[in-house]
């Protein structure tokens, strides 16, 4: 059996594959484009195939020749500040990306396990009634990235219903992890801690709102869900992936600087604010947990632990 995944030298390509090694007896194929994965696979079970996926007959290349019995799609433009200043290349890197894999199977007649990704940003505007937030809450999207993964979220029901393909659509909320790029908050706060440890930025640590409150998972719990929802999920479907747990930012920072080894002010960045944000999102992974059994196995505080001693390492 095969899995493609793309976006394999990403922050959650990377642990899906990871997870497929130690995990299933899959043979994988990645997709990567101009970054290289930053993980040394055993070439036996890993194929690495560069090439870029807006390109239609490249990807319906790489379908045909590798035939995949599943598909993850994970590679795109994640962060949504970006999308605020180059909405078209996201829709271009979102967007494109997933037509072109789904036509290449419709083509290909290719009887494959489709994984197509959304978000949880998809919801955006919820009031406080609609707590925690389930698969059939109103989609009030607040970014160009959040529309982008809409629009995803739309094709693939399009594509099951007319051309048939065995396709999945998840909604993930918050996902972090070692590795993740310090552009997200998490990351970028153990970052910052990690330079003023090592004396390579004052002890000056810059923050956007940190109020709002979140539903944080390990990224290596919703890789295990993913794949769960590959095996036991309904065509068709949407499912939510989160904890159900919602955590404000400023607990996470807090926990951030009781373990930080010096002592650091905080100051407020403009720059880090969201033009539209919603104070409170958390996810109800009900459907999810009823399908395939998945609950997150790693507390958050392990989870934000590791992230910190990453970037120190780092660093």
């Amino acid at each position: 059996m095969r899995t493609l995944v793309t976006g394999a030298a990403g922050f959650v390509g990377g642990h899906m594959i990871h997870y497929l090694l130690t995990d299933t007896d899959q043979e994988i194929v990645g997709t990567i484009y101009r970054r290289q994965p930053q993980h040394a696979w055993p070439k036996r079970r890993v194929h690495i195939e560069q090439l870029d996926l807006r390109e239609e007959s490249a990807v319906a290349e790489i379908i045909t020749r590798w035939h995949p019995d599943f598909i993850i799609h994970l590679a795109g433009q994640s962060f949504v500040p970006v999308s605020w200043k180059h909405p078209w290349p996201t829709f271009e890197q979102n967007v494109l990306t997933l037509i072109n894999i789904l036509k290449g199977v419709q083509l290909t007649r290719l009887n494959a396990r489709i994984l197509v990704i959304g978000s949880g940003e998809e919801y955006g505007e919820i009031r406080p009634d609609e707590l925690p937030i389930n698969e059939d809450t109103p989609l009030r999207p607040t970014s160009p990235y959040a529309v982008s993964k809409v629009a995803e979220d739309l094709l693939g029901w399009q594509y099951h219903r007319s051309h048939k393909l065995h396709l999945i659509r998840v909604r993930p909320f918050n996902h972090i992890g070692p590795g993740q790029n310090e552009n997200f908050v998490t990351s970028s706060f153990a970052r910052q801690i990690a330079l003023i440890e090592a004396g390579q930025m004052p002890p000056v640590l810059r923050h956007g709102n940190l109020s709002a409150r979140r539903d944080f998972s390990d990224v290596r719990d919703v890789v295990q869900a993913y794949w769960l929802i590959l095996q036991h999920g309904q065509p068709g479907a949407v499912y939510n992936v989160g904890s159900g747990r919602g955590v404000t930012i400023r607990t996470i920072l807090d926990h951030y600087l009781a373990q930080a080894r010096v002592t650091i002010t905080l100051e407020e960045d403009p720059g880090r604010m969201r033009p539209a944000d919603i104070p409170t999102i958390i996810c109800d992974p009900g459907r999810l947990q009823q399908a395939t059994g998945w609950s997150p196995r790693i507390p958050l505080q392990q989870t934000l632990s590791d992230i910190l001693a990453d970037w120190r390492q780092r660093v």
